[in-house]
């Protein structure tokens, strides 16, 4: 495909992303940009919030996962993990927020701890969400790059400010209101992408259906689900399953940006349908990726189109090549775009919300300042956004999945130690003390983590502090149980009466 015609079809794209932003935020205000008006219906949340979840990391950085022998299907490992901690959020979690009828959901904190703990979770969240949707959003630049702008001699950093500008226009208006049917659009692009690339790559690999997909990707080479042999290495079961679920309960149960979604649905139960088909959905979907993977891998050892292209760069390396085929090549700009704003546009709307609810105190204005606020909050939260990928750009170079794990475990940890130690004890805190604790602890366990085996801080090959052991995605939990102990300490008995 020329650079023209997929400049096309990314234009026509965003215009009908401006339709809907236009149609649905009509008579809009701050209510509508917070929480929907809590009228959005909860299948359509559900739906769009599939999209949401996967972003452009599941769309392209999983089928790149898959090539590793110490990867192949080991994700799903996780993936049964995070359908655990779904139920735990739908039905621990959002029963609370609920009940309080919660605009952010780290107003908990102030009500439960004081007003040190209500800004720690929401500084925790806005530097988690920042930083996630800076990596879901590099990796998205940079294939934008690789197919289209490279080509007209574009720098990468306009590639950003373009990016993140659309997604600015289309939800300056509406918020959340909008974004619960971009997604559902969005969603559905995502899913039609990856389902007819299957078919499509397996049909050139002669696939037949007697054969089946299924069988065919079984019988590869990289199709290996379970690990169980080496507890210190980082793809052992244990450690993918219970960082899964562990990552769930922060990345969604504790993040604005997934529980903004869910509140604005009527009712509780309304919610938890929501988040419980929701999850059922994403196991099938996440495995369908990994499909899709080993397929694209067959694909290059087949034929040589993508050979020796490891990681996130494969998918698109194979679908833009013309020997692939036009069809194929639409179907990926379609699903990356769609997979790049269903995340991206969330998140600069869930962080415009924390940031005016929790900081600005934007409620306690006068209604003329408080739209005023809350756009001007969305410019530089969309400015730090910009800041924070070309930061990233040129600081790091893991694959966006292993990025966005280890970011993970070191922002979300505290967050669950915070907010479980308020659900599963009584025992009141040291205010003030709440924000060191909930540093050290990261930053303690980052250090132990940096020269442990395989970390930058030891080398590739070499034993750390640890010996032999690697960390895996268990580095939330690590985070989450040393910072409820740590709580713990700088805690004491309620005072009855």
């Amino acid at each position: 495909m020329t650079p023209l015609f997929v400049a096309s079809i990314i234009a026509i794209y965003f215009i009908v992303l401006l339709l809907i932003s236009f149609l649905t935020s009509r008579n809009s205000d701050n209510n509508s940009f917070f929480v929907g008006e809590r009228k959005s219906p909860w299948y359509i949340v559900a739906f769009g919030m599939i999209g949401a979840s996967l972003s452009g990391v599941t769309f392209i950085s999983i089928p790149g996962w898959v090539g590793s022998e110490l990867n192949q299907f080991s994700y799903m490992q996780a993936v049964f993990g995070y359908l655990i901690g779904y139920f735990i959020v739908a039905y621990v979690l959002m029963p609370v927020y609920y009940r309080m009828n919660l605009t952010s959901i780290y107003e908990y904190l102030e009500d439960r701890f004081g007003r040190w703990s209500y800004k720690t979770g929401a500084t925790f969240f806005l530097a988690s969400r920042l930083i996630g949707a800076s990596v879901r959003l590099l990796l998205v630049a940079n294939v934008l790059q690789y197919v289209l702008f490279d080509s007209w001699g574009i720098p990468f950093w306009i590639t950003v400010v373009i990016s993140v500008l659309l997604i600015w226009i289309y939800t300056n208006r509406g918020g959340i209101k909008t974004i619960i049917w971009t997604d559902t659009l969005q969603t559905s692009f995502m899913l039609v992408a990856v389902i007819f690339t299957v078919w499509i790559i397996s049909d050139a690999l002669g696939i037949s259906e007697k054969e089946g997909v299924i069988n065919a990707v079984s019988e590869s080479k990289y199709s290996k689900i379970f690990f169980f042999d080496d507890i210190s290495g980082s793809n052992h079961f244990l450690k993918h399953f219970f960082g899964g679920m562990f990552i769930t309960i922060g990345m969604t149960g504790l993040d604005q940006d997934m529980m903004q979604k869910n509140l604005s649905c009527a009712t509780i139960k309304d919610a938890q349908k929501n988040m419980i088909s929701m999850a059922i959905v994403l196991v099938v979907v996440n495995l369908i990726f990994l499909i899709l993977g080993a397929l694209l891998y067959m694909y290059a050892d087949r034929f040589g189109v993508g050979f020796g292209v490891k990681g996130d760069l494969l998918y698109s390396t194979i679908a833009m090549d013309e020997s692939t085929g036009t069809v194929a090549g639409v179907l990926f700009v379609l699903g990356l775009i769609a997979a790049a704003y269903s995340s991206a546009d969330s998140a600069l709307t869930s962080l415009t919300t924390s940031f005016s609810v929790d900081f600005l105190n934007i409620r306690a204005m006068k209604k003329s300042a408080q739209e005023r606020t809350r756009k001007w909050v969305h410019v530089f939260v969309s400015l730090a956004i910009i800041i924070a990928v070309l930061i990233l750009k040129y600081t790091t170079d893991d694959s966006a999945i292993n990025l966005l794990m280890k970011f993970a475990g070191f922002t979300y940890g505290p967050l669950i130690g915070l907010f479980f130690f308020g659900l599963l004890t009584k025992r009141v805190l040291t205010d003030k003390l709440v924000l060191f604790v909930c540093l050290l602890v990261p930053i303690t366990i980052g250090v132990l983590w940096y020269f442990s085996a395989g970390a930058p801080g030891v080398g590739k090959d070499m034993p750390g502090v640890f010996g032999d052991y690697k960390f895996g995605y268990e580095l939330i939990i690590y985070n989450a149980v040393t910072s409820f102990l740590a709580l713990f300490l700088i805690s004491k008995k309620r005072i009855k009466g």
